[in-house]
């Protein structure tokens, strides 16, 4: 997992808030079930995110794909998505910070795990590796790890 801070950035920093998702938003408590929580969405985009952050990889949408408004506990919180498509991940914290991730699920699936989660609104962009390809992926949030 690659933590990336927004200081500087125009794009995806400036992007639609997380009350503009374009597939919907979950609200979550800590200790929440069924865990994972999943929902299925589109991956991809215009925007290279490579030119937002030197770390992100893939294309990405300009507004956020999710929303996760989650409710903090003592667990530590894994967003993952699974596709049969190579796809990659930004999450945008509560406190501002973008954490970026390419392949760390199984296969060529990304997921991030944050310690010690703030309450709050996550916003959450599945992109594709590939320009121009749009694909099916599950979008999963879970307190029990990658799942």
């Amino acid at each position: 997992m690659k933590r990336i801070f927004a200081l500087g950035l125009l794009a995806l920093a400036a992007a639609a808030p997380a009350s503009a998702q374009t597939f919907g938003s979950v609200n979550l408590r800590a200790g929440f079930t069924p865990d994972p929580w999943r929902t299925n969405i589109t991956s991809g985009g215009t925007i290279q995110a490579s030119n937002l952050f030197s770390n992100c990889r893939g294309w990405v949408a300009d507004a956020v794909d999710f929303a996760v408004y989650y409710q903090a506990g003592s667990f530590n919180l894994t967003i993952s998505a699974n596709s049969n498509a190579d796809t990659t991940l930004i999450v945008r914290a509560p406190d501002g910070q973008f954490y970026c991730d390419d392949d760390s699920g199984p296969g060529l699936n990304p997921a991030i795990t944050i310690n010690r989660p703030q309450s709050g609104a996550y916003s959450v962009w599945v992109g594709s590796y590939r320009q121009g390809e749009y694909a099916q992926a599950t979008l999963s949030i879970s307190e029990l790890g990658i799942q």
